[in-house]
């Protein structure tokens, strides 16, 4: 028994135990993974119950085990603990591979910096013992993934004081670390570099720098190296190379360099695959050539023998984006029509696609019939599909369709998103219904769907723009609160109500603080404010943009505080703020009106010099200064120079140019004008008729602004600005009769008669002794409903009284007290005490006029009268006009302020 037992086979039969009764735990710890707090437990049982280096393969294979589990449940402090753990149970020579063992589960898992932290560690406590390439490359790699070029550099270092030779792939890592951190020139100095530390760069080296210089804009030099590598290097560019290249001058629009790479692929025994043709036809899409990408297109479609990749499903999605995005509607159903019948080819993306082309025409019933389909079909639609029709629903004032598709959205079981909910938000908006948009706001709230900064800002600036401030502030507060994180289209939203109701100082101040406090600027809006705008994160800050500027400098202009314009002009070009063509349209305007030509000239040309170029709305701002001076030959010289340039008028430049035209007497070529006008495509507004209405009146030609009204009327419709234009004219040179006859024909309409002068009708006609018709109005004026100052009644009163019709008179004046005794809004119609409103026009409806211009009625009436017109000036019925002092026209039809 005691040889049995001998102190040898007693200390076998002991570690015996040990290894078994360590199997069972590392059992234990295998299935218990699901349970991290017990298998913590069980892997510190292990480390004390093995303690001497002979348990050493027991113990490493359960490090990456525990460290995974623990990575999994977030046990950040036990991860932390581990190191030390191990050192204090473990002998020092098996600690050191199961630190390295934990340096690469934590590596592979992109915990980056405790890969690099704990790796730290362990140079510092083994630094006798080299690492391995293999550790290096990797963490190297997972330094990469975690945007950690920091790590890059100094692991590098480290290896080479630690004496490791780099390999190839270990300076590809570097390369790539410097390019992803902007320095392309230490990139290409490591490149260069390679042979020499005899690590030759291989076809990856190549691609990594290419990749690096197009990412950065610099086609170029990737060009550059291309063309050095094909001149002598022992490395051939590959396919990947050559696909980077061109798709980056693709993007660029270089479309002759892309096309001239693709022959040099093929010099070189490449020949281009599908993505070198997918970047090709997306860069022609792209700018427009969409023929050009078409024909491409087809060429893959049927030359396969000539070497041609056959087209993909990107393909097909670059060519029906393509032929959507410029409109092409038959070509691009003609196309989704073929993928269907492939069956391959057609994918949600492309079903997504197809939906946003037929939306952003207009085409929602067609739209809704797609969504329709797609479900037939079995291609459930996603959030993106269903918020590509609301979109466009939204976009054409269709909210209550809208709600139909959100409705359809929740029962399909597709929960609504940040987006879906904006969506709907700006379309109200846009159609000034806030308080409808103020329930979505809540409604999406209620729904655990939360807004985020866009989505507030949208009704924050619906809010500023109709004027309810104590709203809009109280919103402000709220997204302060709730931290959406106010941001600086916030404060250009704000600055910008601020100026639109009159409160441009304040908006000044506002922009000062925001360079040192950011959105706390917004705390100077009163007391109610004071303290409530945080600006916490400090790397965010809102500083001013090119927008803030321009509203400013904007509003000053307005103001006539030109000199305040100009230094703030100076502030924001101190503060690196490039300015761009609306500021400098801005002042060029805003000297144009004054008559400043020379200052004007001024600014254009440092606007020139600046690289910005001239706009339409640089050009409309001469037209009106040479306007304003009658120079007609320098108007036309522009026009000239906007056809050189491709600039094309709109209707302001000739709204302009005919104001000038008919101020220098030369009505016939600006009624010429508004024929060209119409001949073009271009839609005139009220303004462009209220120029030449006006202009004829002053001459006393009344039967030819007569005409000009019908043609008006033909265009627009039956507005009040038209009436009442005409009316005081005509009231104006003479013809009262004419006046009174449309003035009543404007009270059978029921329009507001604020802006007729019919009080000087009265008086005139009481004055020419017509009481019978004064009478009339006015009787006609109380039997439709309309208040109207009671003093009207007494001239009429007065001419009853001396032509002896004593109780016509009394039964006026009893009349007049009766009105003076009532509350009434002067010029509205009133019934029942309460205003109605009759013809009003929809302020949202947009006027066809070339539906108006061109229907089937007789023959295009408009260019038919218009025509007559011109007929009219050409036999001498049209007196010459003589210049007269410029009026206070509305060129900019109420818009045209700059903004």
């Amino acid at each position: 028994m005691t040889d049995f037992f001998g102190p040898g086979k007693l200390t076998k039969l002991t570690r015996f135990m040990e290894q078994t009764s360590l199997s069972k735990l590392a059992k234990a710890l295998f299935k218990n993974t699901n349970n991290p707090k017990l298998a913590w437990h069980l892997f510190k049982r292990i480390l004390l119950s093995s303690p001497t280096s002979s348990s050493f393969h027991h113990t490493l294979p359960l490090i990456p085990v525990i460290a995974r589990i623990l990575i999994h449940a977030q046990m950040h402090g036990e991860i932390e603990s581990l190191p030390e753990l191990l050192f204090a149970s473990q002998p020092i020579e098996t600690s050191h591979p199961c630190l390295v063992s934990l340096v690469q589960v934590l590596a592979k898992s992109g915990l980056v910096d405790e890969a690099v932290s704990q790796f730290k560690s362990l140079r510092t406590r083994f630094p006798e013992k080299l690492s391995s390439v293999f550790l290096y490359n990797l963490l190297l790699e997972s330094s990469l993934r975690g945007d950690r070029v920091d790590f890059v550099t100094w692991l590098y270092r480290d290896m080479i004081v630690a004496g490791i030779s780099p390999e190839t792939y270990t300076f590809n890592l570097l390369i790539r670390a410097l390019c992803d951190s902007g320095r392309l020139e230490e990139a290409r100095e490591v490149f260069d570099r390679m042979s020499d530390k005899g690590c030759p760069p291989n076809e990856f080296s190549v691609g990594i720098l290419v990749r690096g210089y197009c990412r950065a804009g610099l086609a170029t030099q990737g060009l550059e190296l291309l063309n050095e590598i094909r001149g002598g290097c022992n490395v051939l560019p590959n396919r990947v190379v050559y696909n980077t290249l061109i798709s980056s001058f693709c993007r660029e629009g270089r479309t002759d360099e892309a096309e001239r790479l693709v022959e040099k692929m093929r010099e070189d025994g490449l020949f281009p695959d599908v993505v070198t043709f997918n970047s090709r036809i997306s860069a022609l899409c792209k700018v427009g050539k969409i023929l050009e990408a078409s024909r491409i297109f087809r060429d893959m479609q049927i030359d396969e023998e000539l070497g041609l990749p056959r087209p993909n499903i990107i393909t097909y999605n670059l060519m029906l984006e393509g032929f959507c995005k410029q409109g092409m509607l038959e070509e691009a159903k003609t196309l989704f029509e073929s993928m269907q019948k492939v069956g391959d080819f057609v994918s949600l993306e492309s079903y997504n696609i197809w939906l946003l082309g037929l939306a952003r025409t207009g085409k929602l019933l067609d739209a809704r019939l797609v969504l329709k389909e797609m479900v037939d079909k079995g291609i459930e639609p996603n959030i993106y599909s269903y918020n590509i029709v609301m979109d466009g629903l939204c976009k054409n004032g269709m909210h209550s369709d809208a709600r139909m598709v959100m409705g359809l959205m929740i029962s399909s079981g597709i929960t609504l998103d940040t987006v879906t909910y904006s969506t709907l938000l700006h379309g109200y908006c846009s159609k000034g219904k806030t308080s409808e948009a103020n329930n979505i706001l809540h409604e999406m709230i209620s729904r655990g769907c939360f807004p985020n900064t866009y989505t507030c800002n949208i009704l924050l600036h619906s809010l500023w723009k109709e004027g309810r401030t104590s709203e809009a502030e109280e919103l402000l507060k709220k997204m302060n609160e709730r931290r959406y994180g106010l941001d600086t289209v916030t404060c250009n939203i704000v600055i910008d109500g601020l100026c639109n109701t009159g409160k441009l100082d304040k908006a000044i101040e506002i922009v000062n603080g925001m360079w040192t406090h950011g959105s706390a600027a917004l705390g100077n809006l009163g007391n109610s404010f004071i303290g409530l705008v945080d600006d916490s994160n400090k790397w965010k800050r809102c500083i001013p943009d090119l927008v803030t500027y321009s509203t400013i400098i904007g509003e000053l202009c307005k103001a006539g505080r030109l000199d305040e314009a100009k230094k703030k002009f100076t502030e924001m070009v101190r503060k690196n703020l490039v300015p761009d063509s609306v500021i400098y349209d801005t002042f060029i305007y805003t000297f144009c009106k004054q008559g400043k030509l020379s200052s004007a000239f001024r600014v254009l040309k440092d606007m020139e010099i600046k690289g910005c170029n001239k706009t339409l709305q640089t050009y409309n701002s001469l037209i009106l200064g040479f306007g304003s001076k009658n120079q007609i030959f320098e108007i036309y010289g522009l026009m000239d120079e906007m056809r050189e340039r491709g600039v094309p008028p709109n209707v302001f430049t000739y709204n302009n140019i005919i104001s000038c035209l008919c101020e220098g007497g030369k009505v016939k070529d600006a009624t010429s004008l508004l024929d060209e006008m119409l001949q073009k495509g271009i839609s005139p507004n009220i303004s462009s008729f209220r120029i030449l209405i006006k202009a004829f009146c002053k001459v006393c030609d009344f039967a030819v602004a007569k005409e000009i009204f019908e043609i008006a009327l033909t265009i627009f419709g039956h507005k009040e600005a038209l009436y009442s234009l005409m009316f005081n004219e005509l009231l104006a040179g003479g013809e009262v009769s004419e006046a009174k006859d449309l003035f009543q024909a404007a009270l059978d309409r029921t329009f507001d008669v604020g802006n007729f002068g019919y009080k000087d009708l009265v008086d005139r006609l009481c004055k020419d002794e017509k009481l019978n018709d004064a009478s009339g109005i006015l009787h006609k004026m109380i039997d439709i409903g309309y208040g109207f100052d009671p003093a009207l009644f007494m001239p009429v009163i007065d001419g009853l009284g001396k032509r002896g019709n004593k109780h016509e008179a009394d039964e006026l004046a009893e009349r007049m007290m009766e009105m003076a005794s009532e509350v009434r809004v002067e010029n509205k119609v009133f019934q029942n005490q309460k205003e109605i409103i009759r013809g009003k026009p929809n302020k949202y409806k947009r006027i066809d006029w070339q539906t108006v211009l061109h229907r089937d009625d007789g023959s295009r009436i408009v260019l038919k009268a218009l025509k007559r017109v011109q007929r009219g000036l050409d036999q001498g019925t049209i007196s010459s006009l003589q210049p007269h002092k410029n009026e206070a026209l509305d060129y900019w039809d109420g818009g045209g302020e700059f903004h």
